[in-house]
């Protein structure tokens, strides 16, 4: 009998140890599905950005990039970038440079002592990669300047990103306003989406248009969040060269000095927040410490 009584708890003993095993294991891999699943929905988005050589700027007098005076008859040399943004939910092209009919056909405007060329053609760069104008399914324009809408036209099927001041003013400026005379109506034809303020193109914060009057009244920046390389903020023409970031240096053409250091106050904030990378559009040093095209920033 007392035998019967050991058994008899030996076995329910075992049949605990078991059932506690049991319970234990699928706690387990339930932990295991959710960090999982966990692992899964908080995982990174893929975004990369290629920096491409949409032409440069020789001039023998970058005077009136400083309205101190700082470089009064000094002579500069300033490279035109684009850049092309990819995202799993498209593709954006910031800023078209030049144009690319002055490949092997320089122009020069000699009373300024400015000369303007490309090397390579933002098409023929876009074609590396296996991609054609109609491709591209955002156009961002960092303000209305000919430097940075010279290929506009190859993109009329994008949907096309500017602030709605930037049209307006564009389409009233006179000629020593130096904006694109054909923007406003190239815009008509095009699928245009004007916007006021901030924009958050992929509705997922990772590439965001931030509004930075001053060089013009619409002009605008661009914010992308890299999952290796953190914060990178394109200037636009914001600042044209290091020197101006450093010193706050205002150029004599820009549409509003207090605007101009209100946005470079907004920028250095953003830049110190987030411990980000400023690239200077128009600074080859900027430029050259970027990949070299094909090659990506991630």
């Amino acid at each position: 009998m007392q035998t019967d009584k050991v058994t008899r708890w030996s076995v329910a003993r075992e049949q605990g140890e078991a059932m506690k095993n049991t319970r234990q294991a699928i706690a387990m891999a339930g932990v295991a599905i959710f960090f999982g699943i966990s692992r899964l929905v908080a995982a990174p988005i893929a975004v990369k950005l290629y920096a491409l050589d949409c032409g440069t700027v020789e001039t023998k007098d970058i005077g009136f990039f400083s309205d101190t005076g700082d470089y009064d008859g000094k002579p500069g040399k300033f490279v035109d970038s684009c850049f092309l943004i990819v995202h799993p939910k498209g593709i954006l092209l910031w800023d078209t440079g030049l144009g690319d009919n002055l490949v092997g056909h320089p122009a020069e405007m000699p009373a300024a002592g400015v000369r303007f060329y490309e090397t390579v053609s933002l098409a023929s760069q876009l074609a590396q990669l296996k991609l054609d104008p109609q491709d591209i399914t955002y156009l961002g324009i960092s303000h209305s300047h000919k430097d940075h809408t010279g290929n506009a036209a190859l993109f009329l099927k994008s949907k096309w990103l500017i602030q709605q001041k930037e049209i307006d003013w564009a389409a009233a400026a006179s000629p020593t306003d130096s904006a694109d005379a054909q923007l406003p109506a190239l815009a008509k034809q095009a699928n245009i989406h004007p916007i006021s303020g901030d924009y958050d193109v992929f509705g997922d914060g990772l590439v965001k248009i931030l509004t930075t009057p001053g060089h013009t009244p619409g002009h605008q920046s661009l914010k992308i969040t890299l999952e290796h390389s953190g914060v990178v903020i394109l200037s636009g023409d914001l600042y044209h060269m290091r020197e101006n970031f450093e010193h706050h240096r205002v150029p004599v053409f820009n549409s509003s000095r207090a605007e101009t250091l209100a946005s470079e106050d907004r920028i250095d904030k953003i830049l110190q927040n987030t411990r980000g990378r400023l690239v200077i559009q128009h600074d080859s040093r900027d430029f050259e410490s970027l990949p070299k095209f094909p090659n990506y920033l991630d």
